[in-house]
């Protein structure tokens, strides 16, 4: 369905689509936020949050990219929230790595080849890391541990799993900054 044509009805109150939005994207909107929350029940009220706000303000929804990566926009904005409400803070800009590595949002303007190629060079990236940091990162974003469950898994410290998680974040963001511009270069 085109994107104007589900926010016309969701701004008619089109319980139909809605419910077919939701039905969509809920699965896939609470495990994103699980991994920015690591709590199930939080994920899921993160995410009926959302869904309540979209089906309430419909009418004031103005969405440039696609309604895919508003929801997901929408939902990250809300951990972030939730986070900082509990006190937790990203000093490090891992969610930022964790939501560019776990879900293509910000790469929706580019073609499923590009999406390829830029995963594809991601994987590379990784096979560079030292063995201890390939552990820390395939911990981190494939097994979905926390900071301390891989500091007992690895037997090291937290700080060095930060550590570990700040260099790899930095090599893949310092890589993809050249694979990303050379697509918006394109005629």
């Amino acid at each position: 369905m085109e994107i104007n044509i589900v926010l016309e009805e969701l701004q008619k109150q089109n319980k139909t689509v809605y419910k077919n939005v939701f039905d969509r994207f809920y699965k896939e909107l609470v495990i994103y936020a699980n991994n920015f929350l690591f709590d199930q029940q939080a994920s899921e009220d993160v995410v009926q949050d959302v869904f309540i706000s979209l089906w309430e303000n419909a009418q004031t929804i103005d969405i440039k990219t696609s309604l895919k990566a508003y929801l997901f926009a929408m939902v990250r904005n809300r951990c972030l929230n939730y986070l900082k409400s509990i006190k937790i803070t990203d000093d490090l800009n891992l969610i930022d790595l964790n939501s560019m590595i776990i879900l293509d949002e910000d790469l929706d303007l580019i073609s499923e080849e590009e999406k390829s190629i830029v995963y594809n060079h991601i994987l590379k990236v990784i096979d560079t890391f030292p063995v201890s940091m390939q552990e820390v990162f395939k911990l981190k974003f494939i097994e979905n541990f926390s900071y301390n469950e891989i500091a007992d898994e690895l037997n090291i410290s937290v700080n060095t799993v930060k550590t570990q998680l700040q260099r790899a974040k930095t090599k893949i963001s310092q890589s993809l900054v050249v694979i990303l511009a050379l697509f918006s270069i394109r005629p």
